[in-house]
């Protein structure tokens, strides 16, 4: 497992390099650049040159390429060009637990409706409960993640008026964005584990299990779901990677100051070092979480191999 850990970790290195290239690159074929087009209406053409200069702008291309991937091999992800006070990595370890925080609990709730309502759909195929765990799992794939938000804050906090809008002050703000970020998830797992559940359940283990007078919540909890999550824990890569890292609609919708919101500020503001860093960030904690779901695999299952 070990030589499978490592060799896991040098294909991400090299995966982390292609990405940083490609977006180091393409954000430099974009027209206009992090001080303008907004500010050179205010600031004199001259004053802007010296500022781009400063940052080193106005190197050759390749200069600054490989400027950058010395920066990054000690650790500095740069400074801020819209947030001169402010490092890359000050706003990351700002924003990071936020993120984590929120996406945590989304992470949480996920699991224990998708899971629940993917094994009674399974277990009571045909009936009222499977065919209600149906309808809400192809409503929560098909609409998207801003209409359930939009229709969430409508219902509850302007037509209600029980639960607040913005910001993260007590327990009762986080209750809208984890609705929101597990939403889909929990409509997604619902669908993974109830057709992995029938797959299962149809099983001569399971029916062995039946026979030798195994009582159902052990046949059920013990026997089948046990090999049933494997798909799921599949989908929980790169759904833990997205939801620690900041949900960027959510957190722009409810104004919570996770690395979700300040990836979306740094494109709008084309701060190329706040981009470019939290892009390797984010690369990195996905090829971290895929390789955590595959050491898994083998927990559960240990008829898996890691070669």
């Amino acid at each position: 497992m070990v030589g499978y850990v490592i060799k896991r970790l040098f294909a991400g290195m090299i995966t982390i390099f292609i990405l940083l290239t490609v977006a180091f690159f393409l954000m430099r074929m974009i027209p206009g650049g992090p001080f303008s087009p907004a500010e050179e209406k205010r600031v004199p053409a001259e004053i802007l040159e010296r500022i781009a200069d400063s940052y080193g702008l106005n190197d050759p291309l390749h200069v600054q390429y490989f400027r950058y991937l010395g920066n990054i091999l000690r650790g500095d992800l740069g400074v801020s060009f819209k947030r001169m006070d402010s490092s890359v990595n000050t706003l990351i370890a700002r924003g990071f637990p936020v993120s984590a925080k929120v996406g945590g609990l989304a992470i949480v709730v996920s699991l224990i409706f998708g899971v629940t309502l993917g094994v009674v759909a399974a277990v009571r195929r045909g009936g009222i409960a499977d065919k209600a765990a149906m309808t809400l799992a192809t409503i929560g794939v098909s609409v998207p993640v801003f209409v359930i938000s939009i229709l969430l804050l409508y219902t509850f906090a302007y037509y209600l008026k029980i639960l607040p809008t913005f910001g993260l002050l007590s327990w009762k703000h986080y209750i809208l964005p984890v609705a929101c970020l597990s939403f889909a998830r929990v409509a997604y797992i619902t669908r993974l584990t109830r057709s992995s559940m029938l797959e299962v359940i149809q099983q001569d283990y399971i029916r062995t299990a039946r026979a030798r007078g195994v009582s159902e919540f052990d046949v059920i909890v013990k026997h089948a779901l046990r090999n049933a999550c494997i798909p799921v824990v599949t989908y929980l890569g790169p759904m833990v990677a997205e939801l620690l890292t900041g949900a960027f609609v959510v957190e722009r919708l409810f104004a919570i100051p996770g690395i979700g919101r300040d990836f979306t500020t740094s494109i709008s503001d084309r701060d190329y070092s706040l981009i470019l860093g939290l892009t390797v960030f984010f690369g990195m904690f996905v090829i971290l979480c895929n390789i955590i779901v595959d050491i898994v695999y083998v927990l559960i299952d240990p008829r898996v191999k890691l070669d």
